[in-house]
């Protein structure tokens, strides 16, 4: 089926909008914004996750999506321990700063293939199942979206949302 190129390109801006603007959920950029060292590594009572477990696990699987969607010797990491980091804490201080960074450049990556006119959305990944870089932004998007919602939960019981 032929997509008409205005209807292609709309599509292209609104996944591109999606990823990098939130829509209907708060922004990565949001999310992360400003937070306090002393907490990243804190699970409060009840929560599964810590902070830095849910920014390692967002860009770990962001990584992934991405990889996969571009690269076809990729080999994604053991389901669902690789996933994760193996602690609640950073490392290190640097780590946090590292792992927001890499999260960046991934989307970046991920914004530009969306709109890489060159590229049909729509046409199987050779060397994958069926998936398609249209799924693949979709899936990143909705990920995306649901871990960060997590993290502003965290952040709520933390006290360091406004």
């Amino acid at each position: 089926m032929e997509m008409p190129m205005k209807k292609d390109k709309s599509l292209r801006e609104h996944l591109v909008k999606l990823l990098k603007e939130g829509e209907a959920h708060v922004t990565f950029e949001a999310a992360a914004k400003d937070f306090p060292t002393n907490l990243r590594g804190k699970r409060p009572k009840g929560a599964e996750h810590s902070p830095w477990e849910l920014l390692e696990h967002l860009r770990i699987a962001q990584w992934d999506i991405l990889e996969f969607s571009r690269d076809p010797k990729h080999v994604s990491p053991e389901f669902p321990a690789g996933y994760w980091p193996n602690k609640p804490a950073p490392p290190n201080e640097k780590a946090w700063d590292k792992s927001v960074k890499a999260f960046r450049a991934d989307l970046k990556a991920m914004v530009e293939l969306i709109a890489d006119g060159s590229i049909d959305l729509y046409a199987k990944i050779p060397h994958g199942d069926g998936q398609t870089i249209l799924r693949q932004a979709l899936l990143t998007a909705d990920h995306n979206a649901y871990h960060l919602g997590q993290f502003v939960q965290l952040r709520k019981i933390l006290g360091t949302w406004e």
